[in-house]
């Protein structure tokens, strides 16, 4: 969740939607995600909205349990008076930040609430993401007593020198040890790597995606390192202190990934993200990616109902502030028309592996797949058969071929 968030239309104070956005409500996926902004150290590279200790004085952790559950009781209001029948989560995701810096009870707590409130469904998805050193045995026993499915570690890298770049604080040794309680706890496992890291070489990154492997994860996210303006790294870079990242090394090491995952059995379903099968991608963010429904809690938080959009105040002191007004914490909302959700859709879709109807396209856009698959970008087979699907060249080039897709 990037600290930025953009320019909009006031939100109101009420939260009340238009009838408009609960049409086709129950034909879509529901969603809540619930965001924990704080973090032990913030790390160089980051550009979340978290908070350290030395950053919120006056903001007490402990606190905000109570507060995250005051605006899942907010949100069920606003949806019942909005006309939305009640419905169960299909997905939870806990993400920050560092969700599990708070006390598993905590977490647990603010679970029970979104039950208890709107239901979860049989079977449902629900991750907490978690740093591999702010959890232990009895911490992981206690999140899947609660009724949490999965864990996504922030492995990084494998490697000491590429951690103390990033700013990351744990041993990598510790991976094989998290996992291995996870499992016992009878979680599923994702492990998130980032690669491209300035000093960051092929056999560096060899080394990560084997510790990775040797765990064997349910799921494997790997990320471009990103230099977001503003941040530490980005400062660091500026001053010549660490040197820029190479964008063609990071192509070099993408290729690299998808072959190793591949071979060890693992099949990408959206760029960065790979599963062992489809059962473990991840439903939550594919809710995001397909356009679905999901309410966001928390300071900083994006929330989407049926085309309506809107995010939450930044400061966890500004959040905390609203709800006990009772107002809505939301900051900024917009109501997106159908050209938007279009050129969103074609966005994100065509990141996935199942690619993108040719039917969303316009005349301009559908006469550039020839184009696309003459350049190796696009897949030949399955635009005859009406989907665009990313090679893994085009998985590469995805910016540039959404922007063939979507030509002015």
């Amino acid at each position: 969740m990037p600290s930025a968030l953009p320019i909009a239309d006031p939100a109101p104070t009420d939260g009340l939607l238009p009838a408009s956005a609960v049409d086709g409500w129950a034909d879509r996926a529901f969603g809540v995600y619930l965001h924990v902004p704080f973090c032990r150290v913030r790390c160089g590279y980051c550009d979340f909205n978290t908070y350290t200790a030395e950053e919120i004085r006056g903001v007490r952790q402990s606190d905000y349990a109570g507060q995250a559950l005051a605006e899942v009781g907010f949100a069920a209001r606003v949806l019942e008076r909005t006309g939305a029948p009640a419905r169960p989560a299909s997905t939870v995701f806990f993400g920050g930040g560092t969700p599990t810096i708070l006390p598993a009870a905590d977490l647990a707590e603010m679970l029970s609430g979104v039950r208890g409130t709107w239901g979860i469904e049989p079977g449902a998805e629900v991750t907490t993401e978690a740093n591999p050193d702010s959890v232990d045995e009895a911490s992981l026993a206690a999140l899947a007593d609660a009724g949490f499915t999965r864990v996504s570690f922030g492995m990084q890298s494998a490697v000491p020198r590429v951690l103390a770049t990033l700013e990351r604080t744990h041993d990598p040794e510790r991976i094989p040890l998290v996992v291995r309680w996870a499992r016992a706890a009878g979680l599923q496992v994702s492990l998130d790597l980032i690669y491209g890291t300035p000093g960051e070489t092929a056999a560096d990154w060899q080394r990560s995606l084997d510790l990775a492997l040797e765990q064997q994860p349910d799921h494997l996210s790997a990320y471009a390192l990103i230099v977001e303006p503003g941040t530490k790294l980005a400062r660091q870079i500026a001053r010549g202190e660490v040197p820029t990242p190479d964008d063609d090394l990071a192509a070099d090491l993408y290729e690299q990934a998808d072959a190793v995952l591949a071979s060890a059995g693992f099949s990408w379903y959206e760029v960065s993200n790979w599963a062992r099968e489809p059962a473990h991608r991840s439903r939550h963010n594919l809710t995001y990616w397909t356009g679905q429904d999901w309410w966001g809690i928390g300071p900083g938080a994006h929330s989407h109902v049926g085309g309506v959009r809107w995010w939450n105040a930044k400061h966890p002191a500004a959040y905390a502030e609203r709800l006990a007004r009772g107002e809505s914490p939301a900051v900024g909302r917009e109501t997106l028309d159908p050209d938007t959700r279009r050129v969103e859709d074609v966005l994100l879709r065509v990141r996935l592996v199942e690619g993108l109807p040719t039917g969303v396209l316009d005349d301009a856009g559908r006469l550039a797949i020839a184009g696309l698959i003459a350049d190796g970008l696009v897949e030949g087979a399955a635009a005859i058969a009406g989907r665009v699907v990313l090679t893994l060249r085009g998985r590469l080039l995805a910016d540039a071929v959404v922007r063939r897709l979507l030509p002015e």
